[in-house]
């Protein structure tokens, strides 16, 4: 068995990662506060419709990044190359304390609100935390079927992404079924702001920059990799617009800002007895692969980290039976258990990644920029289009998210920093080590 990364993603792979990371259980969940804070419903199909264009100009800025530098740990290896070796060690350290384990603990509460509805042994009992154990209980297993091999994980994936997409066009062809309902022409009084609003809408979208993190393990990287991108966020916006276009038609405008389970409510319109149950299920299966696409490529983040930094060579290493990056991929599921078990609820998870997250991908889109000038020579296979606007636009939606992000809950982006401010320190501790011995031998 290999000891490093080997080319076993194909084109079908690797759009099925993008799509399935994408799609969790954001569009079931959020779709009726988008609903009220649009304001109407040719205005939230066009606040979807501007989602998908902004995460594109982002995904289209990160092809030309994953293209040139096909390597284990995306955006890690553009901040080592862009602004040095201390914002690549910020970057991953962000992943492995914040971002990854936070994300995975939201789709895994996702998962566990759902499943609960199916089957809640606990139900009745003085028990009070059987939601945390079952999304522990996912990102457990999960993450054990990544460490045993790349097969295992992506062929995992592949199915769980053609299962979440077949139940999206389920639930279109209930609400075709169903009979149609006017569209009121305004809001429910009490909305979210607008601003709000698109937060929520490319919370939903957000998981197309984890191509970068598996460039190394893509076949023929140079063509596959835009391909998927392009293909994956396609496919995304299409099915997103088609599924809102599908609650409004079985639930009407204003039956679709007061719904609490706007999918359950779509197909109850057609199947009014089994609803429940069907919608579930569709839920826990959408979770999970988002689970399982951020267990398989944020655990490649912490290796490439691992890599570079002694402070952090336990998560470099690439395990020789299994080919995977084992031990990254443990310590990232005990840090995502322990999330789920100190945060509780899905909207804190949320809430604990969101400014982080967003500062990130604007350092990331800049690096465009920089490396555009900072290293003219490298080739380039794929060029984003309309430089340097394309990467601009993006930068900028970051900036107004960071600052709505910061200006919601400013007691959770303040915790955020503290970890961002730990990281800094074992930066420091890691620098003065490499350098006693030098000043030694001197």
């Amino acid at each position: 068995m290999a000891d490093r990364p080997q080319p076993a993603l194909t084109l079908l792979d690797s759009t099925s990662l993008i799509v399935g990371i994408i799609i969790g259980a954001g569009i079931y969940q959020m779709a009726p506060d988008i609903a009220r804070g649009a304001g109407g419903p040719w205005a939230m199909m066009g606040l979807w419709v501007l989602g998908g264009l902004l995460s594109l100009c982002g995904a289209l800025s990160y092809a030309e990044l994953a293209t040139a530098y096909p390597e284990e740990g995306g955006d890690y290896v553009y901040y080592n190359r862009a602004y040095g070796g201390w914002a690549g060690f910020m970057f991953g350290w962000a992943q492995l304390a914040i971002i990854r384990p936070g994300d995975i603990a939201v789709m895994a509460f996702a998962f566990a609100t759902y499943a609960r509805a199916i089957w809640d042994p606990l139900a009745g009992t003085a028990f009070p935390h059987s939601q945390q154990l079952y999304a522990v209980a996912a990102v457990a297993g999960l993450t054990a079927i990544n460490v045993l091999g790349v097969r295992q994980g992506k062929w995992t994936q592949n199915l769980l992404t053609a299962a979440k997409a077949g139940g999206l066009l389920f639930i279109v062809g209930a609400a075709l079924l169903a009979a149609p309902r006017p569209a009121a022409a305004a809001a429910e009084p009490g909305g979210l702001p607008a601003s709000l609003a698109l937060i929520f809408v490319l919370f939903t979208y957000g998981g197309w920059n984890e191509m970068a993190y598996v460039a190394a393990e893509v076949k023929d990287p140079r063509r596959n990799i835009v391909r998927a991108l392009v293909l994956g966020m396609a496919a995304v916006t299409a099915l997103y617009l088609v599924v809102n276009a599908a609650f409004l038609r079985a639930l009407g405008y204003a039956g679709m800002t007061a719904s609490k389970a706007v999918a359950t409510d779509t197909v109850a319109a057609a199947f009014p007895g089994a609803a429940g149950a069907i919608v579930s299920a569709l839920i826990c299966i959408s979770a999970l692969g988002a689970v399982n696409g951020l267990i398989f490529t944020g655990a490649r983040i912490s290796y490439a980290v691992g890599q570079d930094h002694r402070l952090l060579r336990l998560l470099g290493r690439w395990h020789p039976r299994w080919s995977t990056p084992a031990a990254a991929l443990l310590v990232q599921g005990g840090i995502a258990a322990l999330l789920i078990v100190v945060l509780g609820t899905f909207l804190d998870a949320v809430l604990y990644t969101a400014a982080t997250v967003y500062s990130f991908y604007l350092a990331s889109t800049l690096a465009v920029l920089v490396l555009r000038r900072k290293e003219p020579g490298i080739e380039r296979p794929y060029r984003v289009p309309l430089y340097p606007v394309t990467p601009l636009i993006f930068a900028g939606a970051c900036v107004f998210l960071i600052q709505s992000a910061v200006r919601y809950k400013p007691l959770v982006a303040l915790a955020a920093c503290g970890v961002l401010a730990l990281g800094a320190l074992l930066w420091w501790l890691g620098r003065a080590r490499a350098a006693a011995p030098a000043r030694a031998q001197s």
